[in-house]
């Protein structure tokens, strides 16, 4: 006979362990994603249509741009010109203020400290650089100025386009060509309709006081560094400093409140403002009716009137005055 250590070896060798289960947080993630792609179909869609509206409008606005001599602007004669070899500074801060927002919209499914909720924060992102762009397209082909970048120069062979061949060219937008060199999609800087709204939403719903102000100096370096290598003339910086910012106030107002995801807080789902006032009004109207705010108090109350109600049973008795 075999002995029983020896076949307890060979099935050994003849079975492999079963492969490890992925963690847990790997599972909350995947449903959350497959939630969120479930919900927010409709509104992503509705963010890519209004992103292509975008580009096809700026697209368009080329074949419109007429190259003519560089405006007098007073920030181009403050602030030194970097030149065309030293444009890309602008562009990595710029890449590097999109790419931390990025990560720190996502850090709720990978550090423990949960404050918001990402898809809710990008939902209200998205809603802004919509109406902020679309406010842009009205701007820049209300009034066509002569481009200030190097290749919107009269001589540049990108400064104007020819007439389109056929409708492809306009509705394909010469992706990304047309993107990089477009000419005539000046007021206002979309640069800085991105950098705005990130540093906006990070001042409300950050938690680090030092990274909050980092934060505003770097979105003013990024108006500089735009202005000094001649991408848009100093007007087109500040109105889109004003513009975002009330267009975020508006549009924040409108949207429902964020709920906090801190240990302590019952909050499940967003509050909307008109909830949030109803609710005040209720309060407010149980206050001067003498009732606790409190369903659950049945504690008696002392009117103004010498009268004392019991809130149980609703008898009234009269209080004897010496």
């Amino acid at each position: 006979m075999v002995p029983l250590t020896r076949l307890l070896q060979f099935h050994s060798r003849r079975i492999s362990p079963a492969p490890p289960l992925p963690p847990l947080w790997f599972w909350g993630i995947t449903r959350r994603i497959i939630s969120c792609s479930a919900d927010c179909r409709g509104r992503i869609e509705a963010i890519h249509i209004c992103s292509y509206i975008h580009g096809l409008a700026a697209h368009g606005v080329h074949y419109l741009h007429r190259p003519g001599p560089t405006l007098q602007d007073l920030g181009f004669m403050i602030l030194p010109e970097l030149g065309k070899e030293r444009g890309y500074i602008s562009e990595t801060l710029f890449t590097f203020i999109f790419l931390t927002f990025v990560l720190w919209t996502f850090h709720p499914f990978i550090l423990q400290t949960k404050r918001f909720y990402t898809v809710l924060i990008w939902r209200r992102v998205l809603a802004f650089l919509c109406a902020s762009q679309f406010l842009r397209i009205i701007t820049f082909y209300a009034t066509q100025l002569p481009g200030p970048n190097y290749h919107c120069r009269k001589g540049s062979p990108l400064a104007r386009l020819p007439p389109p061949q056929n409708a492809a060219e306009i509705f394909l937008i010469n992706f990304p060509k047309g993107v990089i060199y477009g000419c005539g999609d000046l007021i206002f800087s979309s640069h800085m309709i991105f950098t705005l709204v990130f540093v906006i939403t990070y001042q409300k719903y950050g938690s680090i006081r030092f990274c909050k102000m980092l934060a505003w100096c770097i979105a003013i370096a990024q108006s500089l560094l735009i202005i000094s290598s001649r991408k848009h003339y100093s007007v087109d910086v500040v109105v889109a400093w004003y513009t975002v910012n009330l267009v975020v106030f508006f549009v924040d107002k409108k949207l429902t409140e964020l709920p906090d995801r801190s240990v302590g807080s019952t909050s499940v789902l967003p509050v909307s403002a008109k909830d949030k006032d109803t609710k005040l009004k209720e309060e407010n109207t149980r206050l001067l009716n003498g009732n606790s705010m409190d369903s659950a108090d049945r504690r008696p109350r002392t009117q103004m009137n010498g009268k004392q109600i019991e809130n149980e049973s609703h008898v009234d008795s009269e209080t004897v005055k010496s």
